[in-house]
């Protein structure tokens, strides 16, 4: 046996340390010992069968890390007008914007942030524009001149390119299908990265300090040194990527429900302000404007009623430039969107949308025959969880500190990438090379659940099972893994027994 091979034999589970005593050997099977083949078979399979779902979930959360300061030179010319003296008012930017784009519905209206932005006029039931997505309308807000319209989607206003790379990452443009790769990916890698966390710090020896952990060993060759890197930088990056695994599935097809119905349960759901408005507070006879706004041209979606919106015969509405004041006076600054009412009887809604730190989330309802706030939400009285939500959603998505935010997840997203590849370099690494056929290295040994005491293995079943049944990727993955691992281990046992009956 060569010197490289017997290093790496050395760091295989389940390999005794022949210079310790029996005694010495008994004590540590009752601690961390006795927990650790089980962590380090549980890390290889996870490595080796979920590692192509994180790899494709790290790659394409780079290119969406990327996305943000793409977007921004891409479509600088409908994102930016030179700025003039005065803004025209609210309500003639949304006229513009409507001459230009008669089609569909006027959902919201995003004014102008900053001097040199222009103002977004969001358009739904848009004629070739899908359901969950909007046209916005890019309006000079010093000029009313119509600068383009790009799809958008979701609350952060996303436009077509980081719209398309925040699917390629979701859903690999597969539809409700596709997310369970993304889930699946986030339900395992808070499990490989906090088990190879425990791997690489259990490692550690009376003569090995910290720097021995935290940075890699350069002396070392072969499998050790790919070791080296691998749980240097994974101690890094394992914060980060538990992180990125919870919230993740906070917004996951599966466990986000469970998720969210554990939230409500606790009493800890986002508020949402009410947009019912009362005959009383309308003033006139239970109808409410569906999109008009007072003196606008009558055009689709801007007067009448959604039946026929060139009727005349819709109630009269303050106004969008009143909702905004109105909202001023509320104490909600830039950025806001204004929500135009859906339906009879509903309010407008003006929400803050700023993701950045500090968040601004604030929302009114304020009712369109008065132009009176009927309901306040602020951000302040949310529940604990549902502002620890929002900050690690946004966290996650790379707005809460701007371009920091995005560094630090495309940082991640490279150390992830890295982690994957010696992963598998060190699995070609540990394959048999006497006869240099071309395998595999040898999977770790079966049965370490056995060396772990009861009183540690009751409690840690009872964990698994909870966390399966909150995480159902994670939980049906491991039955299948379980499953599979049984099957082969009984075809072993069956080719040894007929081995031994042939001699």
């Amino acid at each position: 046996m060569s010197t490289e091979q017997r290093l790496a034999s050395s760091d295989s589970p389940g390999s005794p340390d022949p210079t310790r005593s029996g005694e010495e050997r008994t004590v540590r099977r009752t601690g961390w010992a006795a927990l650790r083949p089980l962590v380090l078979r549980l890390h290889f399979y996870a490595g080796v069968l979920i590692a192509p779902f994180l790899l494709v979930a790290a790659v394409t959360g780079l290119l969406y890390a990327c996305s943000f300061q793409a977007e921004k030179v891409a479509y600088a010319h409908e994102l930016t007008a030179p700025a003039g003296t005065e803004k025209l008012p609210l309500s003639q930017q949304v006229a513009d914007a409507r001459k230009a784009h008669p089609e569909g519905e006027i959902a919201a209206v995003r004014p102008a942030p900053r001097p040199g932005d222009t103002t977004r006029v969001l358009l739904s039931d848009v004629p070739g524009v899908s359901d969950d997505h909007q046209l916005a309308v890019f309006v000079d807000p010093y000029t009313g001149n119509v600068r383009g319209a790009l799809e958008t989607y979701g609350s952060t206003g996303a436009l077509p390119l980081r719209t398309w790379l925040d699917a390629l990452h979701r859903d690999l443009h597969l539809g409700e299908g596709g997310r369970l790769y993304s889930e699946l990916a986030a339900s395992w890698l808070w499990v490989v990265a906090g088990g190879g966390l425990a791997l690489w710090i259990g490692r550690r020896r009376k003569n090995r300090g910290l720097r021995a952990l935290a940075l890699p060993d350069r002396t070392a060759t072969g499998r050790r040194r790919t070791l080296s890197w691998h749980g240097a930088v994974g101690l890094w990056a394992a914060v980060g990527l538990i992180f990125l695994s919870a919230t993740g599935l906070t917004w996951s097809a599966y466990a986000g429900a469970n998720i969210g119905d554990l939230r409500e349960a606790l009493g800890q759901a986002t508020p949402t302000v009410s947009t019912a408005v009362t005959k009383s507070d309308a003033g006139h006879d239970g109808h409410g404007s569906s999109s008009g706004m007072a003196g606008m041209p009558d055009m689709p979606g801007m007067g009448g009623t959604k039946e026929n919106p060139s009727s005349g015969s819709a109630p009269s509405d303050v106004g969008i430039d009143k909702v905004l004041r109105a909202a001023r006076a509320q104490g909600l600054s830039d950025p806001v969107e204004v929500g135009l009412p859906t339906d009879e009887g509903t309010a407008y809604v003006v929400k803050q949308v700023q993701r950045s730190w500090p968040e601004k989330q604030d929302a009114i309802a304020v009712d369109p025959a008065t132009g009176k706030v009927t309901d306040v939400s602020r951000f302040a009285d949310h529940p604990v969880l549902a502002k620890l939500t929002r900050y690690g959603i946004d966290l996650h998505t790379g707005t809460l500190f701007g371009i920091a935010n995005q560094i630090a997840l495309a940082a991640l997203a490279l150390a992830l990438i890295f982690l994957i590849l010696w992963g598998y370099r060190m699995w070609w690494q540990r394959r048999p090379t006497r006869d240099r056929a071309l395998s595999f290295g040898r999977p770790m040994p079966r049965g370490a659940w056995r060396q772990v005491p009861l009183p540690v293995l009751i409690p840690l079943v009872l964990a698994v099972g909870a966390m399966g049944w909150l995480v159902p990727l994670l939980g049906i993955s491991l039955v299948a893994f379980l499953a599979v691992d049984i099957a082969l281990g009984a075809l072993a046992r069956r080719r040894r027994v007929s081995a031994t009956a042939g001699d």
